[in-house]
């Protein structure tokens, strides 16, 4: 079966933009269905990596000389498109890191020595990543606090009501994700914010799965952290962000100590740096960050309301026909979702269904996702995920399920 949709011919052209789409896997045409993994890169974002280790290949802010002032001034413009793609108030609210990981544990380690005490309380979600988990159950550990987790629905959503019964004077901090890795959910991060600040409790966002899908905008939001990584919106791997309300930021302890976050150091004393430099200890991924802006101005010129019309038409296709074939059961059907469809076949492993639609050339991620709490909510060890992005076509998904269907007769019989 295939699609009758046509694909935005602005989309349509940007699959030119991405070499590796052209390879062939096993001798068949690469369709890449786990970008909730990781995304692809754009020619562009390619180009920059290459062009700073060619042209320039200098550390920031230590040097006089003109190849050092170069990356300087190209590490700092990266910050500046950060803050404009998320609407922060100023630069100095934007402090690169390795990814969402380590945004999330500089803010349990760094925020966290500063405000949780024992008896306090930390709220996360049912679908949290485990890096939105475990950092937090460590500060708990070191702290004497406690983690209290907002139920999630059979559809996948979050209990809104039974998160209202959970805030009270004790909750320190709400840290949730904005886009679910697993089920795709879409969450209301807005009310859950208003709602957070309303009993005096700050809240970290994980907008890692929200960035190559939606705008994000961290005033409208009103969160007081995000955390995000490169590499799940057409950027490199080993760059990410944390965005923190300036006032917090430079009242935080440093999370590292080393060079270029110091104002002076005595073998009596040494001063800090104010933030961002206080949390960006030793020489930076420089060619990443510069690499990251690049990504989010190529984002940006697509425009995310094309890139979100697209995504829901795939997701519409890919729902009805996933639904259609006997045996499957998709996780995850809530109201907002990205365009990710998790499910189970009986009977059949997902390493399995993931090993079968690969040798079809199709790459989708089978596993636990790193959320193995909400993998136990539905009563599974793991799901297959067909993850989709700006590139994807509507011929790739009904592809992958006429492999799926196939996939599902063939251990069947």
């Amino acid at each position: 079966m295939t699609s009758q949709r046509i694909m935005d011919p602005v989309l349509l052209r940007a699959r030119e933009d991405f070499p590796i789409l052209t390879r062939t896997v096993y001798g068949k045409p690469l369709i890449y269905l786990d970008n909730a993994a990781t995304t692809h890169k754009p020619q562009c974002v390619i180009d920059a990596l290459s062009g700073y280790y060619a042209t320039t290949n200098s550390n920031v802010h230590r040097g006089v000389h003109k190849l050092s002032q170069e990356a300087t001034a190209a590490y700092e413009q990266a910050r500046e498109r950060v803050q404009r793609h998320l609407n922060a108030a100023s630069e100095r609210e934007i402090v690169f890191t390795r990814g969402t990981t380590e945004a999330v544990n500089l803010v349990a380690h760094s925020y966290g020595a500063l405000a949780v005490r024992a008896g306090d309380e930390i709220i996360l979600s049912g679908m949290e990543h485990h890096s939105n988990i475990v950092p937090w159950q460590m500060l708990c550990e070191r702290s004497g606090a406690v983690v209290k987790v907002i139920p999630v629905t059979d559809a996948g959503e979050l209990d809104m009501d039974a998160y209202a019964s959970l805030l009270n004077e004790r909750t320190k901090l709400v840290a949730v994700v904005a886009v679910s890795n697993a089920l795709g959910t879409m969450n209301p991060v807005q009310e859950i914010v208003r709602m957070a600040h309303a009993v005096g409790a700050r809240v970290l966002v994980d907008a890692a799965q929200a960035m190559p899908h939606m705008q994000v905008d961290v005033r409208a939001w009103d969160c007081d952290f995000l955390a995000l990584s490169g590499h799940k919106v057409y950027a490199p791997t080993g760059i990410g962000v944390l965005y923190g309300k300036e006032e917090l930021l430079n009242a935080m302890p440093p999370f590292m100590g080393g060079g270029d976050m110091i104002r002076s150091v005595s073998f009596e004393k040494s001063t800090y740096a104010q933030a961002p430099q206080k949390f960006e200890a030793g020489t930076p991924s420089i060619a990443d960050a510069i690499a990251l802006g690049v990504a989010l101005e190529y984002v940006q010129g697509i425009g995310y309301e094309r890139i979100a019309a697209h995504e829901n038409a795939l997701l519409q296709v890919a729902t009805e026909r996933m639904s259609s074939i006997d045996g499957v059961r998709i996780i995850g059907t809530a109201q907002h979702k990205s365009c990710v469809v998790s499910f189970v076949v009986d009977g059949v492993h997902p390493h399995d269904m993931g090993t079968y639609l690969d040798r079809e050339g199709i790459a989708v991620r089978a596993g636990h996702h790193c959320v193995q709490p909400l993998m136990k909510r539905f009563g599974v060890a793991a799901t297959t995920r067909m993850s989709c992005a700006l590139t994807t076509t509507f011929d790739e998904v009904e592809r992958c399920a006429d492999a799926v269907a196939l996939a599902v007769a063939f251990f069947r019989s």
